[in-house]
């Protein structure tokens, strides 16, 4: 099917990681022009861009002047801008139960998540605003349905993405005709999640809520992705989460 894509200019935030960069790849595959943007992973990203035909940007998306110069930074190197997949955020590693979790990384959690998809939402809807068009994508996370034990803040973070930011954002950009969508992964196999050292006791655990028994890879993700961001696909469609999970159920890890 054509997606309707060909020709469009795209921003993936956190498009270095792991489904970020998968997003890119089947953007482009679509005929989009990418702009990869990165804050720390430079040459993941500049490599990444090279491959693709697209421009690698560089910001620190907790921080408001920079996510609009990022928008802005993405008009002037692509010409155009009519697709934004907010995939930026970051997932705590140490276990921490809420009486025991400080202040600091409890707002640094929310900064680096919740803080971050509002300014890089924020930042395309003012441009979308001038165009009248465009397709926005949030990505969540399962955790943001069901919660996760010793990451709270993570939840919270992707729970508010997912419910409250995400339904306000769609009846407001319904003024601009843009559409806004959001995918929530579930467990997925990305540099994220590897050093947690997945062995066959824990895959079993980790599964044993989901239909399909298995753990899912960005490929599995992104797809989803661009169906979202296609007016052809998905132009009746907003304000709706797509859980790319298996069939989860609930999480039974502790």
């Amino acid at each position: 099917m054509d997606t309707g894509l060909a020709g469009f200019g795209a921003l993936v935030t956190g498009g270095a990681g792991g489904i970020g960069s998968v997003i890119c790849r089947a953007l482009a595959a679509e005929g989009c022009r990418v702009a990869v943007h990165y804050h720390t992973s430079r040459r993941a990203a500049e490599d990444l861009a090279a491959g693709l035909g697209g421009v690698p940007l560089r910001a620190d998306l907790r921080r408001e002047e920079e996510a609009d110069r990022l928008v802005a930074e993405t008009v002037a190197a692509l010409g155009r801008l009519d697709v934004c997949v907010a995939a930026a955020g970051i997932w705590p590693t140490a276990d921490v139960p809420v009486w025991e979790m400080p202040l600091e990384r409890w707002e640094e959690t929310l900064a680096a998540n919740l803080r971050v998809t509002f300014l890089t939402a924020r930042a395309f809807l003012r441009h979308a605003a001038t165009t009248r068009a465009g397709s926005l994508v949030l990505v969540g996370s399962t955790a943001g349905l069901f919660g996760e034990a010793g990451h709270a803040d993570y939840a919270a973070a992707k729970g508010a993405i997912l419910s409250g930011l995400l339904l306000s954002l769609k009846n407001e950009a319904g003024r601009l005709g843009v559409r806004v969508n959001a995918v929530a992964p579930g467990w997925t196999l990305t540099p994220m999640i590897g050093p947690k050292g997945l062995d066959e006791a824990k895959i079993a655990r980790v599964t044993a809520t989901m239909a399909l028994k298995k753990i899912a890879r960005p490929e599995d993700v992104a797809p989803h992705v661009v169906a979202l961001a296609s007016d052809v696909i998905s132009g009746h469609v907003t304000g709706q989460v797509v859980v790319v999970a298996g069939g989860m159920e609930g999480r039974i890890v502790d």
